[in-house]
């Protein structure tokens, strides 16, 4: 009698043979290649073959229902031009100097006068012309003949030395219409620069563009005149 089986033993290779010969693998000698049944290809494949299996492969996709999506479309925002237009900036500075008579240096013209009086500094006159000394009167002579622009000049300079003003402005025109020189602007300079005025008369120059550019001259009055003495001291420096 044999003694009762208790435990079957284990075995993890039993089947092994069987399931290589089941899936086709042949165990061969070592050292050699593992090779199936099946054929390999060798090489690569072509485009057509590529495109065959591609289109076989998708046969059986059913495209997915179609959603409404949103897609934001920015706009290129073209590169800004460093170089400004030259037409543009022309025409910009042309508007400027119609409107304020802004980048118009009245200085730089052939019309523009200015003088200044015994022993007085040539920045005064400058200064004047830019405008550092408060305008604190003016009078407007444009359109009076001669005579009765000298009487108003000589009044209007007699009550501004009496009011204790120094800065003032006479506006006398371009005398664009006279056939030779402006007349009356003319005559205003030989009236600031000759007789009993020349001996107040500190400074003067033609106005900036707000302020009637050479239509106008600026004044600058002496708090008291030059005396023989001052001007024997100071050589005359008017000009213009």
């Amino acid at each position: 009698m044999k003694p009762p089986k208790l435990y079957d033993t284990y075995r993890p290779f039993k089947d092994l043979k069987a399931l290589l010969e089941e899936n086709s693998f042949s165990l061969g000698p070592p050292g050699k290649e593992v090779q199936t049944t099946g054929q390999v290809e060798q090489g690569e494949s072509s485009p057509e073959d590529e495109e065959r299996l591609f289109q076989e492969a998708m046969a059986d996709v059913v495209p997915a229902p179609r959603r409404d999506v949103s897609i934001a479309m920015t706009r290129a925002t073209p590169a800004k031009i460093s170089d400004e237009d030259p037409e543009a900036e022309a025409l910009t500075r042309l508007e400027k100097l119609i409107r304020n008579g802004e980048g118009f240096t009245v200085s730089d013209t052939p019309e523009y006068m200015e003088g200044i009086g015994y022993g007085v500094n040539p920045e005064v006159a400058r200064r004047l012309h830019r405008g550092d000394y408060s305008i604190q009167a003016h009078i407007d002579l444009h359109g009076l003949g001669v005579g009765p622009a000298h009487e108003a000049f000589e009044r209007f300079l007699k009550e501004a030395l009496l009011s204790g003003k120094r800065a003032v402005l006479l506006v006398h025109g371009r005398g664009l219409s006279s056939r030779e020189e402006p007349v009356l602007k003319t005559k205003v300079k030989e009236w600031l620069t000759s007789g009993r005025w020349r001996k107040w008369v500190m400074a003067f120059t033609s106005a900036r563009a707000c302020d009637g550019a050479t239509g106008a001259t600026y004044v600058l009055l002496r708090k008291s005149p030059a005396t023989k003495r001052y001007r024997l001291q100071h050589p005359k420096q008017h000009g213009g």
